[in-house]
């Protein structure tokens, strides 16, 4: 089912991104002189639609990015909570280990003489005498 999803967005969003790139395959010039308009020093040329894809992968790496560093509070209270868990597994263990040591051996009373199953001889559960 997961494959079947994942064909059922993946398959059209790949025909969308192929009909934008041909429909948009003419040459565009980034400029990075904000000074010099004419002539600019720090310019690419490149496709229309690959600079739209560049951009966007760099959206979504900036975007990545704000996102985990702003969560870096709750992944160090998650290695926090971790260790302590991991300290009072390993204490359980030792109370456990300790107490099983030091606990005495049950005491076992020896059984009366003269009596069978079901209590004194003669008689059956019900206590009637046989």
């Amino acid at each position: 089912m997961r494959k079947f999803l994942t064909a059922l967005i993946v398959i059209p969003l790949g025909l969308i991104l192929v009909v934008f790139a041909v429909a948009n395959r003419h040459f565009v010039t980034v400029s990075f002189d904000p000074f010099v308009s004419s002539d600019p020093s720090f310019s690419i040329t490149l496709p229309l639609f690959l600079l739209l894809i560049l951009v966007a992968a760099l959206g979504v790496l900036a975007g990545g990015c704000a996102v985990w560093f702003g969560q870096r509070h709750w992944r160090r209270a998650a290695r926090r909570n971790d260790a302590e868990a991991r300290a009072a597994r390993g204490e359980l263990a030792d109370l456990r280990a300790r107490a099983a040591a030091a606990k005495p051996e049950p005491q076992r009373l020896p059984v009366p003489s003269g009596t069978g199953l079901y209590g004194s001889i003669g008689r059956d559960k019900q206590r009637a005498t046989l």
